[in-house]
């Protein structure tokens, strides 16, 4: 029989050494997990050293042929369709149904144009003014000459209850002897025009207007 010495108490790992050796065991074991273990068989490699090994490849063929035999298990052989004789169909009448026209709905009606032809005798030093009473957006075109005798105007519109003394010019001239075109009114209120004679001679002044307006009237 042979006897055994014991080990004596200084021979005995200390407490640190072996808490040192059980956290290097852990992390042996965790390398080990994360370098072949988890490439090899959930082909799962996130420090890239497995597919080194070529363990990631062989956990991907273990996926893919894990894969295929479940698609292989759920496909079910299909019964053959069983072949049914025609049965014959009986030709039905088509009623005829006549076409029933459909009205075109009625377009929308255009608003009347207005026209007018108005004179105006101006003595030296005289004034005159002519306003359409327009809605915003509508538009005018006209023209005004003279007998030849060049007058001061200026074409311009007043909005309804704008602030006194507010006016929006749309052209003016001074010693002209007519002037044609078309303006838009940019909001409800009168638009016309203003003429003065600053020279020694009677003046007539012929204006012809038409369009969307709603009236007309000399206000000097």
């Amino acid at each position: 029989m042979f006897n055994t010495k014991l080990p004596t108490q200084s021979e005995l790992p200390t407490s640190h050494q072996l808490l040192r050796s059980t956290v290097i065991a852990v992390g042996v074991a965790a390398a080990l997990l994360v370098t072949v273990v988890m490439p090899s068989e959930y082909a799962i490699d996130p420090t890239g050293v497995g597919r080194v090994l070529g363990l990631t490849q062989m956990g991907e063929m273990k996926i893919t042929l894990a894969e295929e035999a479940a698609a292989d298990a759920a496909v079910q052989p299909a019964a053959a369709p069983v072949a049914q004789a025609p049965v014959p169909v009986q030709p039905v009448a088509q009623e005829q149904v006549a076409a029933v026209p459909v009205a075109e709905p009625a377009a929308e009606p255009q608003p009347a144009l207005k026209s007018d032809e108005i004179t105006v005798t101006l003595k030296p030093g005289e004034a005159s003014e002519i306003k359409l009473e327009m809605l915003n957006k509508a538009t005018v075109s006209y023209e005004w000459t003279t007998n030849g005798v060049p007058v001061n105007h200026d074409t311009h519109g007043e909005p309804y209850n704008g602030p006194k003394g507010y006016y929006h010019s749309y052209s003016k001239g001074k010693q002209i002897k007519g002037d044609k075109g078309e303006f838009t009114a940019i909001f409800d209120g009168t638009h016309g025009w203003f003429w003065r004679n600053r020279s020694n001679r009677d003046v007539t002044i012929t204006l012809k207007t038409k369009g969307d307006y709603l009236s007309v009237k000399r206000v000097i």
